[in-house]
């Protein structure tokens, strides 16, 4: 097997190597580093550890390669769909999965399964671990080389103590940044160090520990009403689609499984969702009819919407600008997100703090350079608004963008600046398609306008939560994951959550 050669072949040259970095290294601490050393043949003996070495340009008898920053929806639609007969792709992320983000509330409470949610690279585009001249990259890009075409990489050694991270280039003829967008703090003291985001699978894994956790030790004797209080308040900050999904899926589990399974503490356990908009409206980007058929049934199901500015979070407790102290014993952040510090640092024109783009989706300000998803935003210039951060925004432009690169390829115009004379036809449109939020109790809202003042189809209730389920079925991205999921949710139906694993 290809694999295992590679293996074999990799840990004799750390092995070789070990007397030059005066210190044992243990072969492969973890296996995604075998794609990263895979990268280079000029990783040999005659190189110190912290040299830095990578991926030259391409010839112009090599096909042209094109690198990818980011393993989100944008990224991996455009990966997807690449023609990987004319490109070597190289892609660079510190996270070696698609995280399917629509359903990761559910793997907090064990609806679903976190394997469900999380597709691998690999199966995305196969051409990363099975053509010899295109990776996956454990890594971030920490700057650019507009000008030599070239972008500076470090690892992501997180975790594995017998290596540190080091720093590696990659010559591209084609970027893609699709970085994504970093969560919103609005520089509030303490929200990074106590709150738990919910944009990756660990974030939801640290969630459901936290659940556990928290309901074992409400358990034990000798522990104050109080206390009991404390440890079972989730606290949810931001009523937007993710933080309404998260306090329906946790009100959804309190209901049906803690009153069942965790009858001592079943009464302390509550929900409060603390939106900031000055008319305590969640969901503000739905119907007005929906917004408010969404605060009855999240209200029926017990929890508690509160108006308020979150001024510090201790960590114990967050106090919101009125004086109010909240205690929690989970904290939830969900309130939107911003660019990221690597898009602040790069020295290219901005839209609204995000990478500026054409009607093409190109950086017009360098060749060859690309920005799609949450990281990009059409410049002032183009007379178009910059996208809302959503997931069919980032899948659309992906796919939009794989298709623009393919024409240009086959047209001759694949190696760097070779593509300035090339007709790249039509513009990127996008067309809202509406959008879906589950809210608990087997009901969820489906609002079909094109845009907030726009008439259109709005549903509500049961029929709305089979659409949305329905919805997102069809758009995981391998039948494995489909399978799963439906697995997943046919299990939960019948038999309940599995909170032995929560």
């Amino acid at each position: 097997m290809p694999w295992l050669k590679n293996l074999i072949k990799i840990s004799k040259t750390i092995s070789n190597q070990s007397s030059a970095y005066n210190k044992s290294i243990t072969p492969l601490a973890s296996p995604l580093l075998t794609q990263f050393l895979q990268f280079t043949k000029q990783y040999s003996t005659n190189h110190h550890h912290h040299d830095v070495v990578g991926l030259e340009a391409t010839k112009s008898d090599q096909k042209p390669r094109i690198v990818v920053l980011g393993s989100g929806w944008a990224g991996c639609r455009l990966m997807k769909d690449i023609d990987t007969n004319i490109y070597d792709v190289v892609c660079v992320s510190p996270r070696n999965h698609m995280v399917f983000t629509p359903l990761l509330a559910s793997t907090c409470v064990g609806t679903l399964e976190f394997r469900s949610v999380a597709e691998p690279i690999g199966r995305i585009q196969p051409a990363v671990s099975t053509q010899p001249t295109s990776f996956f990259f454990l890594a971030n890009c920490n700057a650019i080389d507009f000008d030599n075409h070239m972008i500076q990489c470090q690892t992501v050694t997180e975790g594995v103590e017998t290596l540190e991270p080091w720093n590696f280039n990659v010559s591209y003829d084609k970027l893609v940044i699709a970085s994504g967008a970093h969560a919103l703090t609005f520089g509030i003291k303490g929200v990074n160090e106590h709150a738990t985001f919910l944009r990756e699978v660990h974030h939801a894994q640290e969630i459901r520990r936290k659940l556990l956790l928290n309901l074992m030790l409400s358990d034990v004797p000798g522990v104050s009403e109080e206390e009991k209080r404390r440890l079972l308040h989730c606290v949810v900050v931001g009523g937007g689609p993710t933080g309404v999904e998260f306090s329906g899926e946790l009100s959804d589990f309190i209901l049906k499984d803690v009153h069942q399974r965790y009858a001592h503490v079943k009464d302390y356990i509550h929900v409060t969702l603390i939106e900031a908009s000055l008319a305590n409206e969640i969901l503000s980007s739905f119907d007005d009819r929906l917004r408010v058929y969404a605060t009855k049934q999240l209200t029926k199901s017990g929890v508690r919407l509160v108006r308020g500015l979150v001024q510090d979070v201790q960590p114990e407790k967050i106090i919101l600008s009125d004086g109010t102290n909240v205690p929690y014993g989970l904290l939830v952040w969900s309130t939107g997100v911003g660019p990221s510090p690597f898009v602040n640092s790069l020295d290219i024109p901005k839209a609204k703090g995000r990478i500026g783009i054409d009607e093409w989706l190109r950086v017009p300000s360098v060749q060859d350079v690309y920005s799609i998803g949450d990281c990009s935003g059409f410049l002032e210039s183009t007379g178009r608004q910059v996208l809302p951060a959503l997931a069919q925004v980032a899948e659309r432009q992906g796919k939009y963008l794989a298709s623009l690169l393919n024409k240009v390829g086959k047209e001759g115009g694949g190696h760097a600046n070779c593509a300035q004379n090339i007709n790249l036809g039509d513009p990127f449109v996008y067309k809202h398609l509406g959008s879906m939020a589950t809210i608990g109790r087997y009901k969820a809202l489906v609002d079909l306008r094109e845009s907030k003042e726009a008439k259109g189809v709005s549903l509500a209730g049961f029929t709305s939560f089979f659409v949305w389920r329905s919805a997102y079925l069809t758009r995981v991205v391998s039948w494995r994951n489909k399978i799963y999921v439906l697995i997943n949710w046919l299990t939960t139906l019948v038999f309940g959550r599995d909170i032995s694993r929560i």
